[in-house]
């Protein structure tokens, strides 16, 4: 019998850039692709809508980087810039019964009713800060940086709250977080930024177990001290990394992509505004055709497994596309390219997998989807006139391949000369 020809692996640009032309021609050739890694890292890619489903709740592969074969055999090195994604201690590197331990640690803080109940708050941020961006854009000249002055903040202070992180660290929780889910960092600048970010981390939790009070940090500290049989200190500092990192980065490219998809596609802000299509579209379609997370680290199959034919070996590590998943035309139709607040959805079908699938389902979504809509909803009520102040071509795109979004937003809230 013949095998197909082995494809060659594509390099992933460490710098990033927009995923979708690459995304693209990968998929056009199969819906798992291999892929090399910085640090020529061999990986693969699971691109294709159906592949990465069944992939992201095989029972045979697992997250633990303890199956991660070039890492178990040394060749990893300390300062590669995915290392935290594979290493870090917490619920995104766990299996089985850690992984669940650890999940029911935090997710009585993000059920439906739990993030319901947040919604004044969050209404009452966004207030505040669409205030922020007025005054921003009116000290200059007529425009903002939608991202760092409304995007970014808004879910920040949301996670921080929640955690109970004092706003004086805030800031440089972003930068290290941004520092450390970057693919072009250099290694001696990821190894200091991920030592900075545990040393701020327990100086949080030192500050929390000397003073608890009604937050997450308190409960996991006091889940810590009992014993350490539910929380280790090394489970304590991870589950925070994620939460500051989950809880903000992925929502803040969330909001930055549907604002710039809306102002490139107004007819669809129309329909909106109509009453044709929801905010809560709005947010559903961003994730599946502009998705927060372009390429996800990691999981290894624990055995070789053939996934949509094409063999992925043991200790592979592998990433789950998310944003090809998004626009696979196999599973969106032939205009799966195409941003449409309206587009139908199978009752047999997710809209799409830019939350996950499976067990590790994002636990944040419910918050994620609230923050973004009342966002959404908030921004456009407020600012009816908003457009981009610079054409789209002319936005950088986010650093490294793991996140997708743009590096800044220039908006301009009013028609110009108004």
């Amino acid at each position: 019998m013949e095998h197909p020809p082995a494809r060659t692996p594509h390099r992933l640009d460490p710098s990033g850039g927009c995923p979708h032309a690459v995304n693209a021609r990968l998929l056009s050739a199969g819906a798992v692709a291999p892929v090399e890694l910085p640090g020529g890292i061999e990986g693969m890619a699971v691109l294709g809508h159906e592949a990465l489903k069944e992939f992201l709740q095989h029972p045979e592969v697992a997250k633990s980087a303890t199956h991660f074969t070039a890492l178990r055999e040394g060749r990893v090195a300390e300062g590669w810039p995915l290392l935290t994604f594979a290493t870090v201690q917490g619920m995104t590197t766990a299996d089985g019964d850690d992984h669940r331990r650890l999940r029911s640690l935090v997710g009585r803080a993000f059920t439906p009713r739990r993030v319901e109940e947040l919604r004044p708050r969050v209404e009452e941020l966004t207030a505040q800060l669409l205030d922020g961006l007025e005054r921003a854009a009116a000290a200059g000249d007529g425009t903002a940086d939608l991202r760092r002055h409304f995007a970014l903040p808004l879910p920040m202070d949301v996670i921080s709250e929640l955690l109970g992180v004092d706003v004086a660290f805030r800031s440089r929780l972003h930068q290290l977080s941004s520092k450390v889910v970057a693919t072009d960092t250099e290694p001696a600048e990821a190894v200091a930024a991920n030592r900075e970010l545990v040393a701020v981390l327990g100086e949080i939790a030192a500050a929390k177990t000397a003073r608890p009070a009604d937050d997450l940090t308190s409960a996991l500290i006091a889940a810590r001290d009992e014993g350490g049989d539910r929380l280790s200190h090394q489970e304590l500092i991870g589950t925070l990394v994620l939460m500051i990192i989950a809880g903000h980065e992925t929502t803040l490219n969330l909001i930055t992509n549907a604002v710039r998809a809306l102002c490139a596609h107004p007819d669809q802000l129309d329909l909106v505004r109509a009453g044709t299509a929801s905010w809560a579209d709005v947010v559903e379609e961003t994730l599946r055709w502009d998705a927060p997370v372009s390429y996800f680290p990691f999981r290894y199959p624990v055995r070789d497994l053939t996934v949509d034919g094409t063999v992925v070996p043991a200790g592979t590590p592998v990433l789950a596309g998310y944003s090809a998943a998004g626009r696979d035309p196999a599973a969106h139709g032939p205009d799966a390219d195409r941003f449409d607040v309206t587009r139908p959805v199978r009752p047999d079908a997710a809209r799409h997998l830019s939350l996950g699938h499976g067990a590790h389902f994002c636990l944040g979504a419910p918050l994620a989807r609230l923050e973004a809509t009342v966002a959404l909803e908030r921004l456009f009520a407020r600012f009816p006139a908003l457009e981009l102040a610079v054409p789209e071509a002319e936005l950088a795109p986010h650093a490294g391949f793991v996140g997708n979004s743009v590096r800044a937003l220039p908006v301009r809230l009013a028609p110009a000369g108004a």
